[in-house]
Formats: structure tokens, C-alpha cells, sequence
């Protein structure tokens, strides 16, 4: 057996009492000591415009003070998406409902404009997602490669799939997708992916648990479901388990459930949130991975032929490096020391460390969070998450929202509170990073109760911004005033044999001495979509050179792109496009 092997026997002793308690998985660890700040300037502010940007409708989700069953406390995702193709990023805002007493007219899925000019336009009525539903996750990707993304939604209840109709308006085609489902599910994770490199995207659901509040107790009836003596929803521990799926994509608007044939279905689900779809060991063919909550994360590996097969604990990133399972929410999939290989940051419950796997450049994955600094913040359960390049210096950094999930306890424990801030951790070099405060921008000490996060460029301006869910408020955008001189590259893909998303895609971009991989998501965060646009900070470096795998398994080589612009990039054909930004004065 490997060391890991024997460090995760004490698991299964470890379940049982997660179970027992029917809470979420926390390992009770307090913070590391501090070091010294370093002292360096952080050239990215981060500043919350999202009222003047016309984001005030709340995101209901659930009842206010008091969270009955667990799916009132999860939350839901967001998306970036440029639904109609003009280069500029528009939202899409999932929802929840009142679990008790009635839900908001207002409360429905919701989609944004974006007017150009660092605003948006509500255009939920004409577009056809305006629908009131328990929603989690979403997915976007051109299923059917026509040229506009298409959005996949997970529900407890039905899943969605919306087809763009190019017009600005959407259609609801699950049935005629062959995406209905019998009787009610929890659909969280989900993420579009070519698992055979056919040209056309198939679709990965996960499911979180088999909840029907009929049969689950509700808070205060069962005494074993309670924190400090405060009574709690109960689970995710102790509730009924239900399998991924794996939908093929026929090509004509269908899909077919290959779940069995495939080898996802004969695998235990554990409770599975945010799916990712990454070739992590570069062997040409997309792999899964899946952040799961109070049990092993799980990694599906593609083994060429149509099927998978779970490799997780083998490739390091089921437990962390003592064996022990975390409470897996949210993924940030990047590059953090950009040696070419594609790392994961994955969050989890208080008390707990949130934990960075290090790339060893095969798609096996060493536990790195201690010696990186990741370990001195313990205090906040983490949600959406990202390995970003924030202040444009060339090192990616690290980001993630937080929020408790049991508004009740805040009053008996205040150690404990409801809302909190968000966390962003600067790349120092050579794999250390330090936590942020005030040098970041006012946006990162506002207090909420967070979830879902998007990252993009939404006002074209070279930064990376950030779009981010709040339970029972108006959604957080946190726009990036970076200032400096450091430069910057944009890359779109654009698949012509491959799927036109591109989703799967990898780009290397090399500048100095330094290559840093990036990938195009279809999922990632906390159930979020990112915008495709692949964004590079180059630090002083005013070229890069660009190693494109295509998801087809094709590759190109670009050498010397200027930076300071975005490039179009279409398969077989190099730079169709290239356009510059303005860089926004800063005030």
C-alpha cells in the first residue's frame, strides 16, 4: 500500500462519525502563525459597484435568519456568459425560492446586458430564463456549435437547458434534449465536456444528496443534528446518496445517458458539489474532477475508450495530505506557479484548512497548503473560488468567497457569524503566498454571506473582476482598479473541429522564465462559469509566446504575441481578431 493508502484507513472510523453527527466535515484545526508582511505594494483595488451597475435584486435563497433543511443553506452559482457575441461579458444570476411563505415575484433566474459602459440592463423578460426554481449550478458552453453558448442549470427538482436562439432569447429544450429526469433530484455540479473528442459537448451531472424534506427531519427535530447546542439542519452526513451521470451528445439536439457504459454510474457519488472538466495528466483527453462535500473528492480519469475510472486517492486530491476528508465546495483551477501545470485550490468548512494541490506534471497531486501559507486562515467556510492573476504581475493568485451556513448559531457562538469577508492571498513567488486586507480595496472587508462566484473582465479594462452570489441580498461586482505598468494578454478560442467553445482547450503561455498553463472551464468555482476569455498577467514582460492544445488533441504554436490586447485565436488558423482595451483611469 502507499503512504496515502494507509493515511486514509482512519477514514472510514472518520465517516462513520461525520455521519453520526450528520454535519459537515471539519478537522477542528486552528490557524498557523503569521509571518511578517512582506511589504510589497498590491496594484489591484477591488471596489463594489454592483448597485451603480444596476445588480440590486436579491438573490432569494431560502427563508432570512433561520436555514430549516440543507438546501436552504447551499446556495447557487453565477455566470459570466457573452450570450450575444458583441465582446463584452453579460451575467446570468441563479435563485433560490422561500422555503416558507411566498417567494418574491422578482426571484427568478435572472440575465444582464451589459450596456458597454460598466453598467447592466435587466433583460430576464425577454430572454426566456425567468423561471423560479430551486437552482444551484450552471454550465456554459455551444452544445450544438452554432456559434452562441447555450446554459445548463442544476435544480433540486428538474434540470434546465436553455438553447440560445441568437436573438437574445433562450429556449427551454430539455425534453426534446432527452434531459428529463423521473421524480426529483438535487442537481449541483455540472460541467459540459468532450470526453471523446468527437466535436460535440457532452454533459457531467452530479448530484448533491436525495433530499425530500418529507422524509428528512426539519431543524430542531433531530437532537443529534445540532452545533454548540444550537439545533441545525441536519446532513450532509447521514443523508442518502444518488450517482453522477454522464450524458453523450448525439449531435442532433439529443443526448443519451451513457452513465453505465462509461463507469460513472458504478461509482460511489460521496456528496458531490462543483465538477470541473481538465486534462490534468496532458495525455490529450479530458478528465473530471469533483469537489465533494464531508467525503472523498473524486477524480474521474479518461481512459480513451468512452469510460472512466476513479482514481482520486491514487492521484492525491481525495483527502489532504493526512488522509483526512474535508468539506469540499468550491474549485480554483490554475497555474499557481506557473510551471506548465494545471493546480487545484479547493475550500471547505471552518476550522479546516483549505487546501492547494500542487500539479506534479503527470496528474498526480502533492498536498502543498502549509508550505504555501494557505494554512494561517482557518476561520471562514469557503465557497467560489480562483487561481487568478489579479494585479496583472504575471503570478497567479488565490480567491475565495466565504459564508457560514447556519444563520441560527451566530447568536449562541459569535465566533461563528453569518456574514463574512472574502479572502484574497497575493502569489509572493516560489510557491508562498500572504492573506490580504486592506491593501486589496474596501470590496474585501464587506461582510456576507457568500456562495457562487464568476471571475471575468467585465468592463474590457485588462483586470480580472469578480461577480459573486449573496445569500438573500443583491449580488457583490467587484470591480479591479489595477494601477502599474504591469501588461497583460487576453486569449479566445474558437474550435473548428473541435467543439466551437473550445471548452477543454489548454493554452501555455511562456513570458521570461515563466509558463503558465491555463485551461477553457466550463465549470468551476462554486457551481460558477467563468468568462472563456483566458487572461494572463505578464508582469513587465511585454511578449509571450503561446502553446495551444486543442481539445481534439491538435496543437499550435504562436511566438512573440504582443501584449496589452486580446487575441481571437481559431483553430487551425492562428489570430483572426486582435482588439486593445483602454486601460480605465483609476480615481
Amino acid at each position: 500500500m502507499t503512504r496515502r493508502q494507509i493515511l486514509a484507513i482512519p477514514f472510514l472510523a472518520l465517516a462513520a462519525k461525520a455521519q453520526q453527527f450528520r454535519g459537515m466535515a471539519s478537522r477542528g484545526v486552528s490557524p498557523t502563525p503569521r509571518g511578517q508582511p512582506s511589504g510589497l505594494p498590491f496594484n489591484a483595488k477591488f471596489v463594489n459597484v454592483a448597485r451603480e451597475a444596476g445588480l440590486t435584486a436579491p438573490v432569494i435563497y431560502g427563508d432570512e435568519g433561520h436555514d430549516d433543511y440543507i438546501l436552504d443553506s447551499m446556495g447557487c452559482g453565477a455566470a459570466f456568459v457573452d450570450y450575444d457575441n458583441d465582446g463584452w461579458v453579460d451575467i446570468v444570476m441563479l435563485t433560490g425560492q422561500r422555503r416558507t411563505g411566498p417567494t418574491p415575484a422578482g426571484a427568478t433566474i435572472r440575465l444582464y446586458h451589459n450596456n458597454r459602459d460598466g453598467t447592466f440592463r435587466d433583460v430576464t423578460e425577454k430572454s426566456g430564463l425567468g423561471r423560479s426554481v430551486w437552482a444551484a449550478g450552471i454550465t456554459v458552453g455551444d452544445y450544438d456549435n452554432d456559434g452562441f453558448d447555450d446554459l445548463f442549470i442544476t435544480c433540486w427538482g428538474q434540470n434546465l437547458l436553455f438553447h440560445n436562439n441568437g436573438d437574445g432569447t433562450f429556449s427551454d429544450v430539455t425534453a426534446k434534449a432527452g434531459l428529463l429526469h423521473e421524480g426529483v433530484r438535487y442537481g449541483t455540479g455540472c460541467t459540459w465536456i468532450d470526453y471523446d473528442r468527437d466535436g460535440r459537448l457532452d454533459l457531467f451531472v452530479n448530484h448533491y444528496v436525495v433530499f425530500d424534506p418529507a422524509k428528512v427531519p426539519i431543524r430542531g427535530k433531530d437532537p443529534t443534528c445540532n452545533r454548540g447546542g444550537v439545533p441545525v439542519f441536519c446532513g450532509p452526513g447521514g443523508l442518502p446518496q444518488e450517482r453522477c451521470r454522464l450524458y453523450h451528445n448525439n449531435g442532433d439536439g439529443t443526448f443519451t445517458d451513457v452513465s453505465e457504459k462509461s463507469g460513472i454510474l458504478g461509482v460511489k457519488p460521496n456528496y458531490p458539489l462543483t465538477a470541473t472538466s481538465v486534462d490534468f495528466d496532458r495525455d490529450g483527453w479530458p478528465d473530471l474532477y469533483v469537489a465533494c462535500d464531508t467525503s472523498p473528492s473524486l477524480l474521474f480519469r479518461n481512459n480513451h475508450d468512452g469510460t472512466f475510472t476513479e482514481r482520486g486517492l491514487e492521484s492525491g486530491v481525495a483527502l489532504n495530505e493526512d488522509g483526512r476528508e474535508q468539506g469540499g465546495m468550491g474549485l480554483g483551477i490554475g497555474d499557481f506557479d506557473t510551471d506548465g501545470f494545471i493546480d487545484i485550490f479547493k475550500t471547505h468548512f471552518s476550522s479546516d484548512t483549505h487546501v492547494l494541490y500542487k500539479n506534479n506534471g503527470k496528474g498526480t497531486f502533492r498536498d502543498v497548503t502549509t508550505r504555501a501559507g494557505l494554512s494561517v486562515e482557518t476561520r471562514f467556510v469557503g465557497w467560489g473560488a480562483a487561481i487568478q492573476d489579479f494585479d496583472n504581475d504575471g503570478l497567479p493568485d488565490i480567491f475565495f468567497t466565504t459564508g457560514m451556513v447556519y444563520p441560527e448559531v451566530e447568536a449562541r457562538e459569535p465566533g461563528s457569524p453569518w456574514k463574512t469577508p472574502s479572502v484574497l492571498f497575493r502569489n509572493l513567488g516560489q510557491g508562498k503566498f500572504e492573506e490580504l486586507f486592506d491593501l486589496a480595496g474596501p470590496a474585501m472587508s464587506q461582510l456576507h454571506s457568500s456562495r457562487g462566484a464568476a471571475f471575468g473582465d467585465f468592463d474590457n479594462d485588462g483586470d480580472m473582476d469578480i461577480l459573486i452570489m449573496n445569500v438573500n441580498e443583491p449580488p457583490s461586482l467587484l470591480r479591479n482598479d489595477t494601477t502599474g505598468n504591469a501588461h497583460w494578454l487576453k486569449v479566445q478560442l474558437q474550435g473548428v473541429e473541435s467543439n466551437r467553445s473550445a471548452i477543454g482547450a489548454e493554452v501555455v503561455a511562456v513570458y521570461g522564465d515563466r509558463r503558465q498553463a491555463q485551461t477553457v472551464l466550463a465549470q468551476s468555482s462554486y457551481l460558477s462559469a467563468n468568462d472563456k476569455r483566458l487572461h494572463f498577467g505578464l508582469g513587465k514582460e511585454t511578449k509571450a509566446s503561446l502553446e495551444i492544445r486543442w481539445p481534439n488533441g491538435r496543437e499550435e504554436n504562436l511566438a512573440d504575441v504582443e501584449a496589452d490586447q486580446l487575441v481571437i485565436i481559431r483553430e487551425g488558423k492562428g489570430i483572426v481578431k486582435r482588439e486593445t482595451f483602454p486601460r480605465r483611469p483609476t480615481k
